[in-house]
């Protein structure tokens, strides 16, 4: 990699697309008043997950991306939000790794809950679930996410959704 203004072995200048890319995501946890956890079943995969998704390559942050993606997803307005897990998923074959942000974005009352609104064509049906229900619908990885998020009382570092030796909160 070259330093800024720095011309590359070939007197050219460095393009910004050549640049690794990681891919990163936002997500959040939406509570109801009874404690349970709002989650999503998608129609585009199989499982059952918490509302968010894909940052957007124009710098979007990954508030930002949580914020937006709740709302396309189930019609709700975040406001405010705690960042509770951040999670580096090694690249597979099958999928390309990234970075996994998870925000708390606490309780809705009932009244707020009836407003709900699912996105048309992808997600498919929600519901509030019982914290052990929620861990065993969602996917290893998320269940894994999203239980250490909620008993950690900082934020977590996580890579393939465990904690790393030597990295405290």
């Amino acid at each position: 990699m070259t330093a800024a203004g720095a011309k590359g072995a070939h007197g050219e200048e460095p393009s910004y697309r050549a640049v690794p890319r990681v891919p990163a995501s936002a997500g959040a946890l939406i509570f109801d008043d009874h404690g349970r956890l709002l989650v999503l079943k998608p129609t585009y995969k199989a499982g059952w997950t918490v509302p968010g998704g894909q940052m957007e390559a124009d710098g979007e942050t990954p508030w930002g991306a949580c914020r937006r993606e709740v709302y396309e997803e189930c019609g709700l307005v975040v406001h405010a939000g705690r960042l509770r897990c951040v999670d580096f998923l090694r690249p597979r074959a099958d999928r390309p790794g990234g970075l996994r942000f998870l925000f708390d974005c606490g309780a809705v009352d009932a009244a707020v809950a009836s407003t709900i609104r699912l996105q048309p064509g992808e997600i498919a049906e929600h519901l509030f679930a019982d914290l052990p229900e929620a861990l065993e619908m969602l996917s290893r990885p998320l269940a894994r996410r999203v239980r250490i998020a909620l008993e950690q009382p900082g934020v977590s570092y996580l890579e393939d959704g465990r904690p790393v030796a030597g990295v405290t909160t």
